[in-house]
């Protein structure tokens, strides 16, 4: 009997941590890996600014998640794993960088802490919200508007605004209360207020350890650690190969692939989607329609980053710390700012007498931001810099990297929206899918939905390995 065949449809970091899981299990199937790029890594990519390493898209991984790293490890990377030499950011508000107070994705734990951001009219609502009803909260609510509600517009604009258009490129009014920060949910069920429930999130946080990590050199080298560990072991890794269609056949799948007028077919006993939702749903037309509309529904929002490198010696002292976010009310091109050099030791080692900084451009519905020119960005990403923090050093080198539908948006109903997708894709036995879409957009969340689609697409499997054992 001949050995089993997965195919996972999609290269990113979530395809290829399912077949890392697989690959590395129990009496491994056979694995291919099928991306349509023309290079493996999804959102992660790097690439040289003057003899400089640098990450073109995320640039650490959770820490206290475990996948992340355990990924990390398993691929032969422990001794490049590196932390933050610091991770102090400010926020750009009017005409300047304030410390972010301590919050929960943007929601204040102590409403003093506030007035120096939202002034002290502002911090009294923030302490005032504890006076309320209690938030009894059971269904999903928009995060943006929820805050403003109970602590005032100038919090979500402010505060949650920005924070979340970090991970999600998007807007708070718009985010999902119970997808975006899902433990502040459960606690609003029964907590007395708010702002209690924050406080005691932000005193049962102090865990020990660092929040973040990264790899000497950009987190992008885990894929090319990857994709090594993978061929040795014997996986077929395909670039170049779009999937169309995904049907059943009497054993099990076909999937459609090669030019639409001279289709080829790669028959697999189980398949791993792995793709965003839209490309997601146009595979599982035929194969799971429910699942396919209502991934049809899941948006996406575009970015770019803006990486610079300026002289060293002509970095403004007054910049300190790994960067600073800015709130979309206050009409700036940029929505970030990350100072490579002073973020990671290795950026600041490996620059000499240059530093590198990136800066982010674009959130949900900005799309026309970025059909501006790549020296068009740079230089409003270099304007908002002069402005922000006083960098009138002249650009040394640049590399404009535009991420098209590259984030997910967790609207409200978001998870029900997953469960429903899930479900749907669990009735057919030897198939699984999984994502940024689903269940978390970070590197560590994705390793982990790759992770799980491994485990359910093994555990399809188990009877056919035991029989061909």
């Amino acid at each position: 009997m001949t050995t089993p065949h997965v195919v996972i449809v999609g290269g990113g970091i979530s395809g290829l941590a399912a077949a890392h899981a697989l690959a590395t299990g129990v009496t491994p199937p056979r694995i291919t890996v099928l991306e349509g790029s023309p290079r493996l890594g999804g959102k992660l990519a790097g690439d040289v600014l003057e003899g400089i390493p640098v990450d073109l898209g995320a640039e650490s991984v959770l820490a206290r998640r475990p996948e992340a790293v355990d990924l990390i490890k398993a691929v032969g990377l422990t001794d490049d794993v590196v932390h933050p030499a610091t991770t102090k950011a400010g926020l750009w508000i009017a005409d300047g960088i304030h410390a972010i107070p301590p919050t929960v994705m943007g929601v204040p734990t102590d409403a003093r802490a506030v007035a120096d951001v939202l002034g002290p009219s502002a911090a009294a609502r923030v302490a005032a919200e504890v006076d309320l009803p209690a938030p009894a909260l059971t269904e999903d609510v928009s995060i943006g508007r929820y805050v403003a509600e109970r602590m005032g517009q100038s919090v979500t604009d402010k505060l949650v605004d920005p924070l979340l258009g970090g991970v999600y490129a998007g807007r708070a009014d718009e985010i999902s209360l119970a997808a975006a920060v899902p433990e502040l949910f459960a606690r609003l069920a029964e907590a007395p207020s708010l702002l209690a429930a924050t406080a005691a999130m932000q005193g049962g946080a102090k865990k020990p350890g660092p929040v973040f990590a990264g790899i000497r050199g950009g987190v992008h080298r885990l894929i090319t650690a990857l994709e090594d560990d993978l061929t040795a072991r014997g996986v077929t890794i395909s670039t170049k190969q779009t999937v169309r269609r995904i049907s059943r056949t009497a054993s099990g799948f076909a999937l459609e692939t090669g030019p639409a007028v001279a289709p080829v077919l790669v028959e697999a006993d189980a398949v791993i989607v792995a793709t965003p939702a839209l490309p997601t749903s146009r595979m599982l037309t035929d194969l799971v329609p429910s699942a396919s509309a209502e991934l049809a529904t899941v948006d996406y929002a575009s970015m770019a980053i803006v990486t610079l490198a300026v002289r060293r010696e002509a970095w403004p002292e007054a910049a300190s710390g790994s960067g600073f976010l800015v709130p979309s009310v206050e009409g700036r091109t940029i929505k970030a700012s990350t100072y490579s050099h002073a973020k990671w030791e290795w950026s600041g080692e490996a620059g000499g007498d240059l530093v590198v900084l990136r800066a982010s451009v674009g959130r949900l519905g900005e799309e026309y931001v970025l059909q501006r020119s790549d020296e068009e960005l740079v230089a409003l990403a270099a304007a908002d810099l002069r402005n922000a923090i006083g960098l009138t050093t002249p650009v040394v080198g640049s590399l404009v990297t535009r991420w098209g539908g590259a984030l997910p948006q967790y609207s409200v109903g978001h998870l029900d929206r997953v469960d429903r997708v899930e479900r749907a894709v669990a009735a057919v036995p030897g198939l699984a899918v999984c994502g940024a879409a689903y269940q978390g957009v970070g590197i560590a969340a994705c390793v982990a939905s790759g992770t799980r689609a491994a485990t359910r697409v093994r555990d399809h499997l188990g009877p056919l390995v035991r029989m061909n054992g």
